[in-house]
């Protein structure tokens, strides 16, 4: 463990901001890395949402299948019927049973029309249905393809970064070790309280760097002149001029 008990409050800003810097890089990587399982998921999700909706779609074109053939059942029972009383009017012995078989033969046509209507109408319903699956296929193909690069694509961040985040971890830690325990709980705390994780924030054309509030021009001499760790008044964040980060970088 490093002696941090001569450090000036210099030293300390320097340590402060530099374990900022190597910390920033880990959470763009862990970011990076961490949107993409996320994105992967959703996708996941969003193929098997399509290929159900696939599925009810074509248990509906079999339900209008089904329909339609028994349209075309009745239309050849009707026509069957047809023929039947046609040929019974043949044979009748008076008006009254001509007249009612004449009946039955124009209930059956009318039978016939409504059937070939249904029909019609079913095989429109068909051909739209088939229209969406054809469609959802396509963007399922679309997703899985989209899948695949974003598996490809963290597959490949994974590789590459796997080790450079474990060389900016060993860093984080041996700047750790020159930093009193006191100054790393609030340099920890703040980077938990905050969005982006930035506890030591630069000097933004008179602004807080982290929350952009405005700092009083005394207030930005003090921090200018490194004498002491000094906060942002709104935020927390542990503030430095942009001249020192510069000569720190």
């Amino acid at each position: 463990m490093a002696d941090t008990v001569n450090q000036t409050e210099e030293q300390k800003l320097k340590l402060l901001f530099q374990l900022q810097t190597i910390d920033s890089k880990i959470d763009e990587i862990r970011t990076l890395r961490g949107e993409l399982p996320l994105q992967i998921k959703d996708l996941e999700d969003e193929i098997v949402g399509l290929e159900t909706r696939t599925g009810k779609i074509k248990d509906e074109i079999e339900d209008f299948t089904k329909a339609l053939n028994d349209y075309k059942n009745k239309i050849v029972e009707s026509e069957e019927k047809v023929k039947k009383y046609e040929k019974q009017q043949m044979t009748v012995k008076n008006n009254r049973e001509y007249d009612s078989l004449n009946k039955e033969i124009e209930f059956q046509k009318l039978e016939i029309e409504l059937s070939e209507k249904r029909i019609k109408e079913y095989k429109e319903k068909i051909k739209a249905e088939k229209e969406r699956v054809k469609e959802i296929k396509e963007i399922i193909k679309e997703k899985k393809d989209e899948l695949k690069e974003k598996k490809d694509e963290l597959d490949d961040i994974t590789g590459e970064t796997k080790i450079e985040e474990e060389r900016l971890l060993k860093e984080s830690e041996k700047i750790k070790e020159q930093i009193e325990e006191r100054l790393i709980k609030a340099y920890t705390r703040i980077r938990k309280n905050v969005k982006n994780g930035i506890a030591v924030a630069i000097i933004d054309r008179g602004a807080c760097g982290g929350c952009h509030n405005k700092i009083p021009p005394q207030r930005q001499l003090d921090i200018a002149n490194r004498k002491k760790i000094i906060v942002c008044e709104h935020c927390g964040r542990i503030l430095i001029d942009p001249l020192f980060a510069d000569e720190i970088n």
